[in-house]
């Protein structure tokens, strides 16, 4: 039951991971901070070493990660605390915050899909700026200083028959945008973080990794601009949990328990392509969203 491989999009269960297989772990930095007013957990993970990126699956970047239990729970002002201590991240990873940027934020994704649906969810809540600006200059705004915003949803290849990074690339290169922010789903290696954690990361993102369906990258190297991911993990894989479960059951047998577990090890197989997502996603997907965009909003108001 050790070998068995885990699927997972977020830095902070990787490293988990890594640690409890006895890993030396160099070039890993990670840094922890609770927030008692907002109840939110902050892990900042940096992985500075090729050889740390190998090991974890991940690429050279900074990875900040946001627990949140509440983020699930109901709330009318869809938990602004948390849209607070979101903002506040983004802001720091960003770059060039401190002059007039246009962002193009995108939401990845398929709509007819609820737990695959929170990019193009995002970006249909968020106020896009961009033309008006173009059209009317900031005035329309009141302001005389103020970020540009644009959005795209690009859809599923299975629908457009393009690697989403492709129509990005174009778009891209069309409207010269100085940052891309890139909305998606992940996939989690704990159902406790099922919907109750977010993932920031400057290195860009690998639609469907996490589910084993790889596509193109949509990183800074693809698109020619820095590129910040925005992931919330909406689905564990099947086989995951059951080995969870098979683990702890056949901890307290005996000995005998050895042969047990390679007859149940051999029924994962089975699992490898299932995922499992919550009963009520399709309320909190709405609501996670809405905490993303107000988030993202207060990110780039100026």
């Amino acid at each position: 039951m050790s070998s068995f491989m885990i699927r997972t999009d977020l830095a902070l269960e990787a490293r988990e991971s890594a640690e409890e297989g006895a890993e030396e772990l160099r070039g890993v930095c990670v840094e922890e901070d609770y927030h008692e007013e907002s109840e939110v957990k902050v892990t900042k993970v940096v992985i500075s070493s090729k050889n740390s990126a190998k090991l974890l699956g991940k690429p050279v970047g900074t990875y900040i990660t946001l627990e949140a239990p509440a983020m699930t729970q109901p709330d009318g002002d869809y938990h602004k605390e948390i849209s607070e201590e979101l903002a506040k991240q983004l802001k720091e990873i960003i770059p060039g915050m401190d002059k007039e940027l246009s962002v193009m934020v995108v939401g990845l994704g398929n709509r007819d899909v609820t737990a695959d649906a929170l990019g193009p969810n995002v970006v249909d809540n968020l106020t896009i700026t961009r033309h008006m600006v173009k059209e009317f200059g900031k005035a329309a705004y009141g302001k005389n200083r103020m970020h540009m915003i644009s959005g795209l949803i690009p859809g599923v290849m299975a629908k457009t028959g393009m690697e989403s990074s492709e129509i990005i690339k174009g778009v891209v290169e069309k409207t010269n945008p100085d940052v891309v922010i890139v909305v998606d789903a992940l996939a989690a290696r704990s159902t406790k973080r099922l919907n109750r954690t977010i993932q920031i990361t400057n290195t860009g993102i690998h639609p469907g990794s996490g589910v084993g369906n790889y596509r193109n990258s949509i990183t800074e190297e693809i698109l020619g601009v820095p590129v910040v991911a925005i992931g919330v993990p909406t689905v564990v894989d099947a086989a995951t949990i059951v080995n969870d479960a098979l683990l702890k059951m056949v901890s307290q047998v005996d000995t005998d328990g050895i042969e047990l577990q390679e007859e149940l090890r051999s029924g994962l197989s089975e699992l490898y392509n299932m995922y499992v997502t919550g009963k009520d996603v399709d309320y909190e997907i709405k609501q996670i969203s809405h905490i993303i965009c107000d988030a993202i909003g207060s990110a780039l108001e100026v």
